[in-house]
């Protein structure tokens, strides 16, 4: 597996990033601000994350996702590590990531990855989104927020 940047020819794998954040307008925006990399497979796009400048020296990876047959494979690890890589390197001194209050395979991943959480934005999913998300039985509301010294 090769974990690359989206060249500029390529249509970002929207069926991934939607797996990611439901919000076709988000993620269109933060595609426009941010850098897609993607994960290949045997010539297949298998997984994706963005990598988003928020701040000076802070760095926000906004968007992880693994196409649903190659899940619990480690892949998703593979891509968190790779932003966190890619963020050192560019020499940023701090990485952040959100993920909702539902995701507990994500926050266990992140944190695994050698995040702590940082703060919770009450109703974060409330306010910006059209449609009620649930995962794993319990309704996504808010925003846990997590970050990483580099």
């Amino acid at each position: 597996m090769i974990i690359r940047l989206l060249n500029n020819n390529e249509n970002p794998p929207m069926d991934l990033l939607l797996l990611a954040d439901p919000s076709v307008d988000n993620v269109e925006e933060y595609l426009k601000r941010g850098e897609c990399y993607v994960a290949e497979m045997n010539h297949q796009i298998v997984g994706v994350y963005v990598l988003l400048a928020t701040r000076p020296k802070t760095m926000e990876v906004v968007n992880v996702a693994v196409a649903e047959n190659y899940q619990g494979k480690g892949i998703g690890k593979l891509l968190v590590m790779h932003a966190v890589n890619t963020a050192k390197e560019k020499g940023f001194k701090t990485i952040e990531i959100g993920t909702g209050n539902s995701s507990i395979s994500q926050l266990a991943l992140y944190q695994k990855c050698g995040f702590r959480i940082t703060g919770i934005d009450r109703d974060y999913f409330i306010r910006h989104y059209d449609i009620e998300i649930f995962e794993n039985g319990i309704q996504c509301r808010d925003m846990i927020r997590l970050s990483q010294e580099l």
